[in-house]
């Protein structure tokens, strides 16, 4: 890999995106890809110019044939979600966003692998791997990856432990439908269920009382509540595409819940959605299939549903 991204939209997801880059990764080159040129301009300025005491990292405005030879690339164009309403109202016009963006980046990319992260990510993950034809695993949607975290610091919080100790996921949809996969969730290996009867001195890591119901709730309301309060999220899904990156390019297999093309996954097909994937440094290498309680699959299956509800509505 030659170390080199590029990032299609330069909004505040995108530009926060490329900061996280060159605070703390591999990367090497950036190319800062948007309709406003003026801003993408001043952001790989901005960006470039804290490069001194970041990584020393190329950071610059180009347009698509600027993307020759990038290892992956990343996709956040699109209309962004405002307060109140749900990702899948945004549909038919990112759906077309997307389209026209396709032809012209493949031209110059077609052997990158494709990052998308605009909403609703799921299906403009499935779109734009229909009308590309690029393989499974080639195209790659953030996914629940965002959920998860997000359900990993609340975790935390509740058993008063280091995020990184909490292993829990988010799957399906990347919005209403997701669920959280309550059987397999584990503290350090220790499953959820029975960490509070393992700890031999509970006084000294009180865990705080909860319901799964408000657990749930905070994962599903995260998102809205940041946006009425400030417009937009950004430093979550930021640090969540970084980890991405640098899972890619570390050589080092990953498991994360990302969003891609299932084909008799749980016994789901021609949909994308979140499932456990094992993320190599040429995308994803395989999904993984771990046993779901039968209310988590009913969920799981749910949730394939509402999003091919979705996409037969849309044009592409």
């Amino acid at each position: 890999m030659n170390n080199k991204v590029t990032i299609i939209g330069v909004g505040s997801v995108g530009a926060t995106i490329a900061y996280t880059l060159v605070a703390g990764s591999s990367v090497s080159e950036i190319v800062l890809i948007d309709v406003n040129s003026e801003k993408a301009v001043s952001e790989a300025l901005d960006i470039k110019q804290a490069t001194p005491f970041l990584s020393p990292a190329n950071v610059y405005e180009g347009d698509y044939s600027d993307a020759a030879g990038s290892d992956i690339v990343i996709i956040t164009s699109g209309v962004g979600r405002k307060p109140g309403q749900s990702r899948i109202d945004l549909a038919q016009t990112n759906v077309n966003i997307i389209k026209q963006i396709a032809p012209k980046i493949l031209q110059y990319a077609p052997d990158a692998i494709y990052l998308m992260v605009a909403n609703p990510v799921d299906v403009l993950t499935y779109v734009f791997e229909k009308i590309t034809g690029l393989p499974k695993g080639q195209v790659i949607g953030s996914g629940t990856i965002l959920d998860t975290i997000r359900l990993r610091t609340r975790l935390s919080e509740l058993y008063s432990i280091n995020q990184k100790q909490v292993h829990a996921y988010v799957l399906g949809e990347h919005g209403d439908s997701s669920f959280v996969a309550w059987s397999a969730a584990n503290i350090a290996g220790v499953p959820l269920n029975d960490y509070g009867s393992a700890m031999v001195d509970t006084s000294i890591l009180p865990i705080t009382p909860y319901s799964k119901e408000e657990v749930e709730e905070y994962v599903k309301k995260s998102g809205g509540k940041i946006i009425a309060g400030k417009g937009a999220t950004f430093y979550g899904i930021a640090a969540s595409v970084a980890h991405i990156v640098n899972s890619l390019y570390s050589g080092v297999d990953s498991v994360l819940a990302l969003s891609s093309m299932l084909t008799g996954e749980y016994g789901i097909s021609d949909v994308c959605l979140s499932i456990p994937c094992l993320l190599g440094k040429h995308g994803i290498i395989t999904t993984l299939t771990p046993k779901l309680a039968e209310d988590e699959l009913a969920k799981l299956k749910l949730s394939a549903d509402t999003l091919k509800g979705v996409i037969e509505k849309v044009q592409y």
